[in-house]
């Protein structure tokens, strides 16, 4: 059984754009640039920006190579920038407990 990563907020990964697609890449081993820009609607420059600061971060690699032609370029979320996507999760998890409607109430005073 593997351990559960500490719960860590990641100001990196938390940007919608940036969580989404963490999201999809942490389910598939890569994934075709167009592929992500679609489903998570935004242009391509947007996408390339959010792309350029997970990469600096280390948490995705960028490949590119010629398919039918055409030059594509593959998304990868590096096995840091899993680690960092499931720690975040975690952290999001762990503050939405924090919610919970059994707590709602407790410690204040009506």
């Amino acid at each position: 059984m593997s351990a559960q990563p500490a719960p860590v907020f990641d100001v990196v990964i938390h940007a919608p754009g940036r969580l989404q697609i963490c999201a999809i890449l942490s389910s598939v081993d890569s994934a075709e640039f167009a592929m992500v820009r679609d489903a998570i609607k935004v242009s391509d420059s947007v996408l390339s920006k959010h792309l350029k600061q997970l990469e600096e971060a280390g948490y995705v690699a960028l490949t590119k190579a010629a398919e039918n032609g055409r030059q594509r370029t593959w998304i990868t979320l590096t096995p840091a920038g899993r680690k960092a996507f499931a720690a975040h999760v975690a952290e999001l998890q762990r503050l939405a407990a924090m919610t919970a409607p059994a707590r709602l109430g407790e410690g204040f005073a009506g």
